[in-house]
């Protein structure tokens, strides 16, 4: 048996290319999205190259971007009585096989290219279970209360 050749990004169409570099101009900051993009993109490369249906319908422009992304305020009272808010956010990737599923995350480093990444992931991972729902992630940053374990159930209830 043949080892399987790996597919190189210089020999990946120019429709793979052309979304590749989209997401790099509009997110340059977002490190983490980006390697997730061009992970899946360059990977699958063959599979668009030889459907046209993909480029034909738009389907990785469709895809690698959020539908929505909600970004809001958590506020709430520690054990000592102090008001703390915090950011949350809510990323919802491609709803076209159901309402947007994905867990929550709670702790300092989270970051919305973070986010992204696990809310694309999160599609894919969804769809290859079979069930019908859409990828999505959520996260408060916690700052420096990432660690539920550590706090009172007064503080967890009100996170």
């Amino acid at each position: 048996m043949s080892k399987p050749t790996l597919y190189r990004k210089e020999e990946s169409s120019s429709y793979v290319q052309e979304i590749s570099q989209m997401i790099k101009r509009k997110y340059p900051w977002e490190r983490e999205y980006i390697q997730a993009v061009d992970e899946l993109l360059f990977s699958l490369s063959p599979l668009f190259d030889q459907e046209p249906f993909y480029q034909d319908e738009r389907i990785l422009e469709r895809i690698v971007e959020p539908e929505r992304i909600v970004i809001f305020r958590v506020p709430w009272r520690d054990d000592i009585g102090t008001i703390q808010v915090n950011t949350g956010y809510r990323i919802g990737f491609n709803s076209a096989l159901g309402p947007y599923k994905g867990g929550l995350r709670f702790h300092a480093s989270v970051t919305l290219s973070i986010l992204k990444f696990l809310g694309f992931e999160q599609v894919f991972k969804n769809a290859l279970t079979g069930l019908s729902l859409g990828g999505g992630k959520g996260a408060a940053i916690s700052i420096p209360v990432a660690n539920p374990i550590s706090k009172s159930k007064i503080s967890v209830r009100a996170l």
